[in-house]
């Protein structure tokens, strides 16, 4: 089944979604539609991509049969609000990219039962390299799914979670998580550079080892620590480094982080919904 695609928002999550979706061959520019209040934005995406922009968030409601809300979640109420009664009459799948925001809260607002997909991406799906979790409710068909899932794995991978809470350990895991790595690579420059490297030649070696080891993991059947194993000699360089990270509490310290992280994803629902 072909599906006639809108976003409410053209900011980057929106731009990373619809290159990734006209990239694909199955999916026809002029199927998709966006409505941007920056006329500016708005022109720039129909240029780029031969996408249709909507006069206004009606008109898009009218034209297709999935609604990607990808706004800021301070604003979303009042951008919902004055759509429940188009959205009632044509009752399109809702899928929301907006953080924090439960699926009961945007029922709540919209005063009417609706197949919504709550999606937690991250910001590597703006160079097709997204890892996105979604949850569907109970509303959602098999179909509706797969659209939802073909969308996401445009720009990079997606995986499906069985509960809306899900979501927060999602948020704390991919979402957030591509800080977590670039705060370690930070360090890790910072140290080579400390050490006498230059800047561009630890940034570099820095880069590319993370980039590496990641696609080791991805592409090997073995355990992460039978790959740690095959890394550290007895008495090695590796070996004293992993001494103390352990010694100092890496992987405690990680825990900690990921369960700040998810705690306060659980909050933003409660003060946003």
């Amino acid at each position: 089944m072909t599906y006639k695609i809108g976003f409410i928002g053209g900011g980057n999550m929106a731009s990373s979604l619809i290159g990734g979706l006209v990239a694909e061959p199955q999916t026809a520019a002029e199927n998709i539609w966006v409505f941007e209040p920056s006329t500016e934005k708005a022109n720039a995406l129909v240029v780029q991509f031969g996408i249709n922009a909507a006069r206004n968030n009606i008109e898009l409601i009218e034209n297709v049969d999935i609604v990607v809300i990808a706004v800021k979640p301070q604003v979303l109420q009042q951008v919902l609000e004055p759509l429940a009664i188009s959205i009632a009459a044509k009752k399109p799948l809702l899928v929301s990219v907006v953080a924090g925001i439960s699926a009961r809260s945007i029922e709540k607002w919209l005063g009417v039962e609706l197949a919504i997909i709550r999606v937690m991406p991250n910001t590597p799906a703006l160079i097709g390299m997204g890892a996105c979790g979604l949850y569907a409710n109970q509303r959602v068909n098999n179909d509706q799914k797969n659209a939802a899932e073909s969308l996401f794995d445009a720009v990079g991978i997606s995986a499906w979670v069985e509960s809306e809470q899900d979501i927060d350990s999602v948020t704390a895991l991919s979402g957030s998580g591509p800080a977590y790595f670039m705060l370690f690579l930070q360090g890790l420059i910072e140290s080579a550079e400390a050490a006498g490297l230059k800047p561009e030649t630890a940034k570099a070696l820095a880069v590319q080892t993370a980039a590496g080891a990641a696609q080791l993991v991805s592409s090997s059947d073995l355990e992460l620590q039978t790959l740690i194993d095959n890394v550290t000699s007895p008495r090695g360089t590796t070996e004293k480094a992993l001494e103390s990270f352990n010694t100092n509490g890496l992987k405690a310290l990680v825990n900690e982080a990921f369960e700040a992280a998810r705690t306060r994803s659980h909050e933003l629902a409660k003060e946003l919904g």
